[in-house]
């Protein structure tokens, strides 16, 4: 998951992005057996899916990067649909905060592989669906060879650097993929497919400024939106397969939860842009890479900021403990004596007159990312006395006041 940066909208219709269709993406299978006959007699009883409908799915390689909030639902519908090969990249593990939302996973899987606690759900709900586990990150390194074994790919991805990485290799291969995008109550799918329309760069040209999009994990999301963004790019994949209806390439699906209501933009191939023939370092494209630098020679450990507020108790140290992140996440879990700032008021220049140029000042927030981006944006002003806490909320938890909760 991992909050979307605005499309760009309003171009005119692409007539190629526009199709009603494609043909099946996936030949049929030789036959179908007894069982799986009665097992998908809901589906072989539409005329437009079928007996050979069905021997598509049967016969179909996917790949589902992230085993998560999106990926949960995406992979219980494509094994309960008997597509034939489940491939899934994930390499993380299940924490009690993935429960409100990632229902793949259950109490007993806390702890546990994510990748694990997925093949042991599919196996559960279809037997005949055959596993493949990628307990790895998908970087630039891997993903030409993972994706060139399956016939399509879904991103359930929550960061800008993996999205764009997808695209590419996706571009590369002549691959279609199903994007998805959940954050708090919005939700965006849509499919992109290079040799036909457009690509996940035509829709965003540019990567947000680091820093500047929250993650599901900083900003929250509706758990139940994972479901309904979810199933709408199982459609999609199911109708790419099967060559059935009319997919989303070229349109984006957006979702309003508290609204209840879809609406619908459409992008269009940048005809400026040439053909996607590399892989490139997607940290560094989008920002993230070159911050470790900063966190590194600018950072101070949880404990050494405990040392330095019980001096500040004292009477023996001065400094202003800024905490960037939301005011929810504030109120939810916060270091004792911090001041609140959110990230976007100190970018901005709206904050100026909070923060004394020249006062020591230590940021954090949940994890580093935000404080990193702040810590950089007021040494490019000035501020020469800037440091962060390193692991930010998260470590201060696990290190000084493990009796917290933390999201």
């Amino acid at each position: 998951m991992g909050r979307a940066a605005r499309p760009v909208s309003g171009r005119a219709p692409d007539p190629v992005a526009a199709t009603t269709g494609f043909a099946a993406l996936v030949a049929p299978a030789v036959e179908l057996t007894v069982a799986e006959v009665e097992r998908y007699s809901r589906h072989i009883l539409i005329p437009e899916i079928g007996d050979a409908g069905q021997r598509r799915l049967k016969n179909a390689r996917v790949l589902v990067i992230g085993a998560g909030g999106l990926g949960s639902p995406i992979l219980l519908y494509l094994a309960a649909a008997g597509v034939g090969i489940l491939g899934i990249v994930d390499d993380d593990m299940v924490d009690l905060s993935n429960l409100q939302r990632q229902v793949i996973h259950g109490v007993g899987d806390v702890g546990r592989p994510k990748l694990e606690s997925a093949r042991a759900a599919v196996a559960e709900l279809n037997p005949l669906v055959s596993v493949r586990l990628h307990h790895t990150r998908l970087d630039s390194t891997n993903a030409l060879a993972l994706l060139a074994g399956y016939d399509l790919i879904l991103d359930g991805s929550d960061n800008f650097a993996t999205r764009y990485l997808i695209n590419d290799a996706a571009a590369i291969l002549g691959k279609p993929y199903v994007w998805g995008s959940v954050y708090r109550f919005e939700g965006q799918v849509s499919v992109f497919w290079q040799k036909y329309g457009p690509s996940y760069r035509d829709l965003y040209p540019e990567a947000p400024p680091a820093g500047s999009a929250p993650s599901c994990g900083e900003g929250g999301v509706f758990g139940m939106l994972c479901a309904a963004v979810g199933a709408m790019m199982v459609t999609e994949a199911v109708k790419l397969i099967t060559g059935v209806g009319r997919s989303l390439l070229g349109r984006v699906l957006i979702f309003n939860a508290l609204t209840s209501s879809w609406r619908e933009i459409t992008v269009t191939r940048d005809p400026a842009t040439g053909p996607i023939t590399e892989l490139v370092d997607y940290e560094l494209f989008c920002g993230t890479a070159s911050q470790q630098t900063t966190d590194d020679d600018h950072s101070i450990p949880v404990r050494t900021l405990a040392a330095m507020l019980e001096a500040r108790e004292r009477g023996e140290h001065d400094f202003d403990l800024i905490d960037v992140r939301e005011s929810g996440e504030h109120d939810f879990v916060s270091i004792p004596g911090s001041r609140l700032i959110p990230q976007g008021r100190i970018l901005s220049g709206e904050a100026g007159s909070e923060l004394a140029p020249d006062r020591q000042i230590v940021l954090y927030c949940k994890a580093g990312g935000r404080s990193t981006a702040v810590l950089a944006e007021l040494q490019r002003r000035g501020f020469s006395r800037v440091t962060q806490v390193s692991g930010g909320v998260l470590a201060w938890v696990k290190d000084v006041e493990p009796s917290k909760p933390v999201y």
